[in-house]
């Protein structure tokens, strides 16, 4: 099933979805087996480190330091990795209620990390752009 390009589409039926979990961005040197312990659930290979996110206890238990703590949220639409403006209007529509956005896109869905501090607000403005899309 090839994912939605139109945009109207994908903020219509987007759905987001709150996680419980806290997670945090963590950033290591070494290689990534090293690391796969911890059951990062993304990874990104910098030029400064290698970049995790992990559930907040794992980084604790490591001793790693982090960012966070972030709550994750899922758009549950398969969107297509062509489609255009999902990220832009996600962002405006959060950066309006004041809410820092790290999204990673993944190949069915987007996930937007924002702050554990402000899920629930970020939640109900999603929700409130899906009805209003």
């Amino acid at each position: 099933m090839a994912g939605i390009i139109e945009l109207a589409a994908l903020l219509k039926t987007m759905e987001p979805v709150l996680h419980e979990a806290e997670y945090v961005f963590c950033t290591v040197s070494g290689r990534l087996e090293e690391y796969v312990p911890l059951n990062p659930i993304a990874t990104f290979q910098e030029s400064e480190g290698l970049t995790l996110i992990v559930e907040k206890a794992a980084a604790q238990q490591y001793g790693l330091e982090f960012e966070g703590p972030f709550n994750q949220i899922t758009l549950t639409v398969h969107s297509s990795l062509d489609a255009v403006g999902l990220t832009a209007a996600v962002s405006r529509c959060l950066t309006e209620q004041g809410i820092s956005a790290n999204v990673v896109a993944a190949f069915y869905h987007d996930h937007i990390f924002v702050q554990t501090s402000h899920a629930q607000a970020a939640l109900s403005a999603l929700t409130a752009l899906a009805a209003s899309s």
